[in-house]
């Protein structure tokens, strides 16, 4: 493995974190790699849980960890105590770097003082339980660690807690460096310029740092809710990526003067959650050079982008596979299908996840996902929904996307998700959750509208508003949340 502290010393010091400055950076970097390796003296990889709030020392924390061999756990701060709960009970953390916002004293009675004064409920300037006091780690005790290749420094990404069960995808900086080389190779760049408003957490923010620190390119970052009041970073947008959620895609061009600074970037990457035909139009409409992509935390994100030409000469699809990676679509036999016969993804990529913690699974050559989808006489990747979220009803099976779709293109709704709730005569009962776009908006008008566009069987039974619906900082909805206010609300439709 290349030392990420090589990829440091190759940058230039001045200028290549706008922001921030980038020789305290570095500097930080160092400081906190010759501590971690002192607290390291064992013969067991230490574990370490990484929940810096800010972006800096998140960053160099994390540098610093991987140089120092450490296997490191990405994680929110601002994840509830049932969430850190699950959190510790599985990886048992030797050291915790960071404020866990609403961990009560979860680490703290779970592994006790140790006498530094560290560990006394401590509070920060929200009031916030303070799990460690910068620069020092809050060294835990050491267990064994369950896992093969003992001296491989790990790096393990959160996913899954949309549905409520936080998992790690383990990663190295192999597998997180082979994601680079093709998303290089693909857009015919050498330097990575990235302006990152997405959570370094998850792998969508921590990708983004990952192109530009090892290409030598420049790195911005700056919270979602701060650029859209309006306050900019001084950056040439031509030169730079930005990675968009549908959300605050939708968001940011309901704002004119961030529509028209949007618009003057070389690449907007689009993914985490699916974005609607109405949003991809408006996106058109504005020459918003937009590059849909289709990705995941197990594949160190994109493996398929539509580049942006495409997109803005009509192209809807997820694009072309990047090198790194291999796309095949199979039935439920596991057959290999033609192009244009919609089937099941699966996955061969260099930036595969080994597995997730604590199981690596050897020789993982081909990971089966639960998206459906199809690749066109092109070789481009078009989703049609997830077979987990098929709905049958009546013995006819619906995918919630199309429905979804053609909801949102009455314009009649802010937001919208199709579920199945059980149904003793038809199996499962078509039902829209949906935020009107306006009080007086009833479910009847918007019934009226899809008739001439749905099949009568797809047009949901229950219609259920609501002021919001839960979705995670990726734009995805939490279906099993939806399903519980479902039937909640037709228990009781007046409450």
């Amino acid at each position: 493995m290349e030392n990420p502290l090589d990829y440091l010393n190759n940058l230039n010091k001045n200028d290549w974190l706008i922001g921030y400055d980038s020789g305290q950076f570095h500097q930080l970097v160092q400081e906190l790699y010759l501590e971690l390796i002192q607290l390291s003296a064992s013969e067991t990889l230490p574990k370490i849980i990484l929940a810096e709030r800010e972006p800096l020392r998140f960053l160099a924390s994390f540098l610093a960890a991987c140089a120092a061999n450490y296997r490191v756990f990405l994680c929110n701060p601002d994840w509830g105590t049932q969430e850190w709960q699950q959190v510790f009970d599985l990886v048992q953390p030797d050291i915790i770097l960071g404020i866990a916002h609403g961990a009560g004293g979860i680490g703290h009675g779970k592994y006790g003082d140790k006498g530094d004064g560290r560990d006394k409920g401590d509070k920060g300037d929200k009031g916030e339980k303070l799990l460690l006091s910068p620069p020092s780690p809050l060294l835990m005790p050491n267990a064994p660690c369950p896992m093969p290749h003992a001296q491989c420094p790990l790096i393990m990404i959160p996913t899954g807690g949309s549905s409520g069960q936080i998992k790690f995808a383990i990663h190295t900086w192999e597998t997180l460096i082979a994601s680079v080389q093709g998303f290089t190779e693909y857009f015919q760049i050498k330097k990575v310029n990235s302006f990152c408003i997405l959570p370094l957490y998850h792998v969508s923010g921590l990708m983004q740092f990952i192109r530009s620190f090892t290409t030598g390119g420049k790195l911005a970052i700056l919270p979602f809710k701060t650029l859209e009041s309006g306050e900019i970073l001084n950056i040439k947008q031509s030169e730079f990526f930005i990675s968009l959620v549908p959300t605050q895609l939708q968001r940011l061009l309901q704002n004119p003067e961030l529509t028209e600074w949007l618009s003057e970037f070389n690449t907007v990457l689009l993914g985490g959650a699916p974005a609607w035909e109405e949003l991809l139009e408006k996106a058109k409409f504005y020459r918003i050079r937009l590059a849909p992509t289709y990705g995941m935390t197990e594949t160190a994100s994109q493996i398929a982008t539509l580049k942006p030409d495409d997109f803005l000469n009509g192209k809807t699809s997820s694009g072309q596979v990047l090198p790194h990676a291999k796309i095949t679509i199979h039935n439920q036999q596991g057959e290999i299908l033609n192009p244009n016969e919609i089937g099941n993804i699966t996955i061969k990529a260099q930036s595969l996840a080994l597995g997730y913690y604590p199981i690596i699974q050897e020789n993982q050559d081909n990971f089966r996902v639960d998206d459906l989808g199809f690749l066109d006489d092109q070789g481009y990747l078009n989703i049609v929904g997830r077979s987990s979220e098929k709905i049958i009803t009546g013995g006819e099976n619906i995918y919630p996307a199309e429905i979804e779709s053609a909801i949102r293109e009455t314009q009649l709704v802010t937001d919208i998700c199709v579920i199945g709730i059980p149904d003793k005569h038809w199996g499962q009962a078509l039902t829209a959750i949906y935020i009107p776009k306006k009080s007086n908006i009833c479910a009847l008008k918007i019934q009226t509208l899809l008739k001439d566009k749905l099949s009568k069987f797809k047009i949901p039974k229950y219609w259920i508003p609501q002021q919001n619906l839960p979705r995670n900082s990726q734009g995805k909805i939490n279906r099993q949340q939806l399903e519980k206010i479902a039937i909640a609300y037709l228990q009781n439709p007046l409450k």
